[in-house]
């Protein structure tokens, strides 16, 4: 067992399952986590907020409790930069030394759209939720338009699921309340396939879905611009009295003030043992990464923490001498919620399951819910 200095960046799901698993793994090690706050947000509940079945102190979990049990040391700050291969973080509560590095801070939503200020983006965190609750709550009938987009030079850094669960969860919370009738729910993507990184079966659930709720589509044209009452794309515009729009994601500002090789798309280049090649004891795991796998590899909280797995064992045995030899499972798992029922999606490289909407799988989500928040209070 060392006393080596091991700094993490992020206090998201990568981020936490790396100290989780550091401190399992040896005992001794002196950890250290970089964030903003000491704070976790549990963003897969945000679809619940709209609907009051969530509210967002349930969501929002301090983690002075967690960091005391797995005796790390905090530093609440911004991550400005590195030097001297990773050896040295820059933030602005001053430079914090390592002896390796694991950077799960997480990705960035690309806001280059003109009139992107119109659209609210949900998955930003409890703020942009709540602010659907009152909108929602403002509105007496109107057009909800939702939808997403990627990042066209990195396949991966998309987050179209939770805008899923946002455009069936607001259809089903508009149906208990009696006006769905009073509203006209449009789903717009430039893919012409949304959906698709769930595979074929799970895509075509989707459509169908949407068909049977009387949702209109709008898909396979480029995105232009938004307005306060519009969306524009290359095929054609249409009103909207709100805009709920998940653009495409790319990296952290501070790595322009890195050596750090990247991604086309602006991601942090990883190898299948989460290293960042040319750099010593340096890994990366979660959205800040672009790593090598199947085009359909997703970008969430599942994936992450297989990563952060596979860079803590990589890591620990570089450090005591030895190779990065462990590699992470491309899994993806999901349930696609509707408030009130939830249809399960897995995907791994040799199969891939779908079913169909269940009420036993939405609460099978709350359940996982209650088990992971508990762990971290």
């Amino acid at each position: 067992m060392s006393s080596h200095h091991i700094t993490v960046i992020g206090s998201g799901f990568a981020a936490l399952a790396s100290v989780r698993e550091l401190r399992k793994r040896d005992p001794e090690a002196h950890i250290t986590v970089i964030a903003p706050r000491a704070e976790f947000v549990y963003l897969p509940s945000l679809i619940w907020i709209p609907s009051g079945l969530r509210q967002p102190d349930e969501l929002r979990i301090p983690l002075d409790n967690f960091f005391a049990r797995m005796r790390v040391e905090f530093i609440a700050a911004e991550v400005t930069g590195l030097r001297e291969g990773g050896r040295t973080v820059e933030t602005t509560a001053g430079e914090v030394a390592n002896d390796a590095l694991i950077i799960a801070s997480g990705g960035r939503f690309i806001k280059k759209l003109p009139g992107i200020e119109h659209a609210i983006t949900p998955c930003e965190g409890v703020e942009s939720a709540l602010k659907i609750r009152e909108r929602l709550k403002a509105m007496s009938g109107g057009t909800i338009a939702i939808g997403f987009a990627g990042n066209p030079q990195e396949p991966s850094a998309m987050r179209g699921g939770p805008m899923f669960e946002f455009l069936f969860g607001i259809d089903t919370l508009l149906r208990q309340q009696g006006r769905r009738d009073k509203f006209k729910l449009v789903f717009f993507s430039p893919a012409a396939e949304p959906g698709k990184r769930l595979g074929p079966k799970a895509m075509t659930g989707l459509l169908d879905t949407m068909r049977r709720r009387g949702i209109e589509t709008r898909l396979g044209h480029k995105m232009k611009a938004f307005e306060s009452n519009k969306v524009i794309t290359e095929g054609g515009e249409f009103a909207a009295d709100l805009i709920l729009f998940m653009p495409g994601m790319t990296g952290n500002l501070w790595f322009d003030n890195s050596e750090l090789p990247r991604s086309a798309g602006g991601l942090l280049q990883a190898d299948a043992q989460c290293c960042v090649p040319g750099f010593a004891h340096l890994y990366v795991a979660g959205d800040s990464g672009s790593f090598p796998g199947p085009e359909w590899m997703p970008k969430q909280a599942h994936m992450a923490e297989l990563q952060a797995k596979a860079a803590v064992a990589n890591l620990l045995d570089e450090l005591a001498g030895g190779e990065a030899k462990a590699s992470f499972r491309v899994e993806l798992m999901c349930i696609v919620d509707s408030l009130d029922r939830g249809m399960f999606v897995a995907r791994t490289t040799q199969r891939a399951i779908v079913l169909p909407p269940l009420r036993i799988a939405h609460w099978a989500k709350r359940i996982f819910e209650w088990w992971f928040l508990r762990q971290l209070r």
